[in-house]
């Protein structure tokens, strides 16, 4: 098959090619409902299209041979980013590198990013904030920062708290330690009756879900 560079949509692009079956569990971990369409699929009024073999340029040479999957909206994204994080998210879950506007970045690189979040259904009313604004602050110590933050827009990972929900909030959870992390947010989860996500709103079902493939 003739090889052929995707210059639109946010893309993941791996070295081997992932199958359908492979995709649609992972985009389900975004957006339960995804659904396959022949063989792209659709989550969200966003298309996954199926992956090509691309040139290795796309990557800048970081890749010696490429599979591309492109992700393109078809409707209202559910929130800000979406495509791009469902891109993201992919390519990390599959050991590969996403790309967005021409940028090749590698998702397993967690610098300067942010790191997993618990969205509960209503803000815990024993978590006081300390200061004002957008980013209320809950604590920090031994190596993890915790803060409250308002949810104007729930991702799809988390449709099955809106019904009940009289506002979502997410516990965004930050530090070096991605398993630290995730072990903290699987409990805080737990506790609270709330879906623990990472920085891509993927779920999480065990704190490896947050390190890189070996």
């Amino acid at each position: 098959m003739a090889k052929r560079r995707l210059r639109t949509g946010p893309t993941a692009a791996m070295r081997t090619r992932p199958s359908r079956d492979e995709l649609l569990r992972i985009v389900r971990l975004a957006d339960p409902e995804a659904r396959a369409d022949g063989d792209d699929i659709v989550a969200a009024d966003v298309r996954v299209h199926a992956p090509e073999q691309a040139e290795t340029d796309l990557v800048g040479g970081e890749l010696d041979r490429v599979w591309a999957c492109r992700v393109s909206a078809e409707g209202p994204l559910p929130f800000d980013y979406f495509d791009r994080f469902l891109a993201e998210g992919i390519a990390f879950r599959l050991g590969g590198l996403a790309v967005c506007r021409g940028e090749v970045s590698d998702p397993a690189d967690v610098e300067g990013r942010g790191g997993p979040a618990v969205i509960v259904p209503e803000r815990p009313t024993d978590l006081a904030p300390l200061e004002p604004g957008e980013e209320e602050f809950v604590f920090e110590g031994d190596g993890v920062r915790a803060v409250v933050v308002p949810q104007k827009e729930g991702p799809p990972a988390v449709q099955e708290l809106v019904p009940f929900a009289t506002e979502l909030t997410a516990i965004e959870l930050r530090g070096e330690d991605q398993a630290k992390l995730g072990a903290l947010a699987l409990e805080l989860a737990d506790r609270l009756n709330g879906v623990p996500v990472d920085r891509w709103r993927f779920r999480i079902e065990a704190e490896g879900d947050l390190l890189p493939p070996e």
